[in-house]
């Protein structure tokens, strides 16, 4: 008999978060767990080949075994790029700060 582990998948939009949880023989992989859980057809956006998987927060390879109670987070693409948002954000700090007026009167 084959051992079974409990975990779960879990995806998240901007407006909503799903946490499926999915017995699974022991040596599934990550790929093959979210596979087996339904959540591509539910959410057909999901593509294995651009999302990243990663286990409680850290990114993991797709072939992956699993272990008891690991959940399995498929990651969305990235909209706008962290490091340039923050580098647009200090140049208009920057440009404020040039043109502040007399704070320093």
């Amino acid at each position: 008999m084959t051992n079974q582990i409990l975990i779960e998948i879990a995806y998240a939009l901007p407006s909503q978060q799903v946490i499926l949880p999915l017995k699974v023989t022991e040596g599934t992989t990550a790929t093959q767990a979210v596979e087996a859980s339904g959540i591509l057809q539910k959410f057909p956006e999901i593509d294995l080949s651009q999302n990243k998987l990663g286990i409680f927060g850290k990114l993991v390879k797709a072939d992956m075994p699993l272990r008891e109670h690991d959940r399995v987070e498929i990651y969305r693409q990235l909209i706008a790029d962290p490091k340039e948002v923050r580098r647009q954000r200090a140049a208009e700090g920057k440009a404020m700060k040039k043109g502040g007026g007399d704070l320093e009167a």
